[in-house]
């Protein structure tokens, strides 16, 4: 386990220097080729749990130390650990016995006691430490204050709940290929395999506890994908029709992208900025079994590689803060800052005007964030709509039952992550 525990303070040290979980973890794995698939698992688990609780456990932390850390990686150690004492269900004498090993990588001789001495003080104050930090929203509900108070203005009746879903486990939520199978055939088959699973939606089946994609029946061979419920909307929303030019802007990783294929028989033109994205939403596609036109290129700068031929359905899944996704990118919660809002919604607005230009008469045009600020969502369409006299915003179906027809904001919960669409409409 202490090898784990050191992994784990590695990638949650480089986090909070600024940088990706994901990035982080790839390259901790590439260098540590010795690892075993359980190590590497427990190292990952450690990691997300750890960023998951961060505000909490640092909290703790500065009660149980009498001044800050120099050693920042050492820091980091002592909050997987804490993780691990609060949240995890091994055995605490196993937890600190462990940690104390893994605080051989600083060769100071006062590290190992520290570290021992800090948990077991945790271990004997724990029930007072807690009651101590609760008066801290930050320490209550692990996100920055500015994001608690961003969700308060705009959720003054919900942004507890959706605090609360973003500090959850998410689901494993799988997309039915109707080409191929029915849910209630496939969840057949995840019952002979003893994988207990429910429906939602007529592709939408959650599995009770998430599996290797290797062990999900018909995977490699496109009978079904994994795709958060919330993000299989998009496809239905942008209501292709057979025939239809489709463009799906900023389409990596490709999971839209195949649903909309999957739907309908159409000529679909894939962009991304990101050569080297491309290339997992074309090997998505040839899972699937399914064909279109990937280009790399800015969707703020269609003069680039458009060839002039008009688009009668567009999916603008454009980047946002994906604060409406923290539990799957536990991360985002410490790497953005309230400033990147007005960032994002810059870069938003610079796609919706371009992408505008290259929609046919009385196309529609999906507009799609993983958010839940309001300024990204339907004050952007606000905006949109006021300097477009061609644009009508079209009227969405209540798809869930928690969703808000109103204004296309869907709110995290324990069935899907934080999404906004809107369908504008060209006159």
């Amino acid at each position: 386990m202490y090898k784990a525990q050191q992994l784990a303070a590695e990638a949650v040290n480089q986090v909070l220097g600024g940088r990706n979980l994901g990035l982080a973890l790839d390259v901790i794995f590439r260098k540590s080729t010795e690892l075993t698939p359980q190590q590497r698992a427990a190292a990952q688990d450690l990691s997300y749990g750890t960023l998951r609780f961060y505000g909490e456990l640092q909290a703790i932390l500065a009660l149980l130390l009498q001044k800050p850390l120099q050693d920042e990686k050492l820091q980091a150690l002592l909050l997987v650990a804490l993780y691990q004492l609060h949240h995890g269900k091994v055995a605490d004498h196993t937890v600190v016995n462990q940690a104390v090993k893994a605080a051989e990588f600083n060769k100071k001789p006062w590290a190992r006691g520290l570290v021992n001495a800090v948990l077991r003080n945790f271990l004997r104050q724990q029930k007072t430490l807690v009651q101590q930090i609760s008066a801290s929203e930050t320490a209550r509900y692990s996100y920055p204050q500015w994001w608690i108070n961003q969700l308060k203005r705009e959720y003054p009746d919900e942004w507890q709940a959706i605090l609360e879903a973003g500090n959850a486990h998410p689901p494993m939520s799988l997309r039915i290929n109707l080409r191929k199978t029915n849910a209630s055939e496939y969840i057949g088959q995840l019952s002979e395999l003893e994988l207990p699973a429910h429906q939602l939606g007529p592709e939408a089946i959650v599995l009770e506890k998430p599996v290797p994609v290797d062990r999900i029946p018909g995977f490699h061979e496109g009978m079904v994908s994994v795709q958060d419920y919330g993000a299989q909307l998009a496809a239905h929303l942008l209501d292709s029709q057979d025939g239809m030019r489709v463009l799906d802007a900023c389409c990596a990783p490709g999971g839209k992208t195949g649903h909309i294929l999957e739907t309908a028989d159409v000529t679909l033109t894939g962009l991304d900025s990101d050569p080297q994205r491309l290339q997992r939403v074309e090997s998505n596609l040839q899972r699937l079994g399914l064909q279109a036109s990937l280009l790399s290129g800015d969707a703020a700068q269609p003069e680039t590689w458009w060839n002039g031929q008009p688009f009668e359905r567009i999916l603008a899944d454009v980047p946002c803060t994906a604060s409406g996704i923290v539990r799957r990118h536990v991360d985002i919660k410490w790497l953005r800052r309230k400033s990147d809002i007005a960032s994002f919604v810059s870069q938003q607005s610079a796609i919706l005007q371009a992408l505008w230009r290259l929609l046919a008469k009385d196309g529609k045009l999906l507009y799609a964030t993983c958010s839940v600020f309001q300024e990204e969502n339907q004050q952007q369409i606000d905006r949109f709509l006021e300097t477009h006299a061609d644009a009508r915003q079209v009227a969405l179906p209540a798809l869930l039952d928690n969703y808000q027809q109103q204004n296309g904001q869907l709110r995290p919960c324990a069935d899907h992550d934080g999404f906004f669409y809107a369908v504008l409409q060209k006159v």
